[in-house]
């Protein structure tokens, strides 16, 4: 038996997430159930399937995980499951959700599960709440291998699914080129989609200086010079800095405080970020030395 992990942007205030469990119980009393989060903002696509990206490899193979961020609920989209290179398996809606697993080039195999046929039993007048009545259902039965994958349904093409606009990031000129993918929510890091690998072609190490700045829709938020550190220990309270985050990939952040809420920073795809190394001329401007 595999394990079942459930993603939503429900929250916790009603019953909906504990009715996502119930369902999945009755398939099997003895299944395990995990929440990997139920705090994704409300309609919020974007997050859910970086929040996806972010865990789902620290997972065994066979998990099965069940993400349910759907504004088109009762639409024309599909519902769908795929399986990952590394073999979990995600049920969720064909919105969007599955963004940042197509970049990656994670995916191996699609399948279209059949709203009608594919469902829990007498919820047939009920159209709002395909995350119980769908999802979790379906979700549970892969887990505990009562149905195989195959048995979801007919088998689709990878590159039908929906993807959202996502730009990798690049050197160019010089210039390390990126976008802000994601806040780390609790302490108010942003996570940008720059990995270690540019860092290191660009010849930057720990305690060199970047020059920073972001830009919303083409306009300058923000730019300063920040040091890339191994440690938020290395830079007193209350400093900014650049970092390496879980991912490997460079986060911008303050010493216990939160940049995003100081700086009123966002994140998604309208959220560019560019670093560049700074030479000795720039370092005395800005008094370092």
């Amino acid at each position: 038996m595999n394990t079942l992990v459930l993603q939503t942007d429900f929250g916790l205030v009603d019953g909906a997430v504990s009715a996502m469990h119930g369902v999945a119980k009755q398939v099997c009393p003895r299944l395990e159930i995990f929440n990997l989060t139920h705090e994704i903002p409300q309609y919020d696509i974007w997050s859910a399937s970086y929040r996806l990206i972010q865990t789902i490899n620290y997972w065994p193979k066979g998990t099965v995980f069940v993400s349910v961020v759907d504004p088109g609920v009762g639409s024309q989209r599909r519902s769908v499951g795929i399986i990952t290179k590394n073999g979990q398996v995600i049920i969720t809606p064909d919105n969007g959700t599955l963004t940042h697993l197509i970049n990656n080039d994670e995916i191996v195999e699609a399948r279209i599960i059949d709203e009608v046929k594919s469902r829990l039993p007498h919820s047939q007048e009920s159209h709002t709440f395909h995350g119980r009545d769908i999802y979790a259902y379906n979700g549970a039965r892969l887990a505990s291998n009562e149905i195989s994958f195959k048995e979801l349904g007919e088998e689709i093409p990878i590159d039908s699914l929906v993807s959202l606009e996502i730009e990798n990031a690049r050197i160019e000129d010089g210039i390390l080129k990126g976008t802000i993918d994601i806040l780390d929510i609790r302490f108010g890091s942003l996570w940008t989609n720059i990995p270690l690998s540019l860092v290191k072609e660009l010849g930057i190490s720990s305690g060199q200086y970047f020059y920073i700045s972001i830009h919303h829709k083409n306009i300058r938020v923000y730019h300063n010079v920040l040091q890339f550190v191994r440690s938020f220990a290395q830079v007193d309270l209350g400093e900014p800095l650049v970092y390496v985050n879980s991912l490997t990939n460079l986060g911008v952040a303050i010493n216990q405080d939160s940049f995003s809420k100081l700086y009123n920073i966002g994140y998604g795809s309208d959220w560019k970020i560019q670093l560049r190394k700074v030479d000795a001329e720039v370092l005395k401007q800005y008094g370092i030395k």
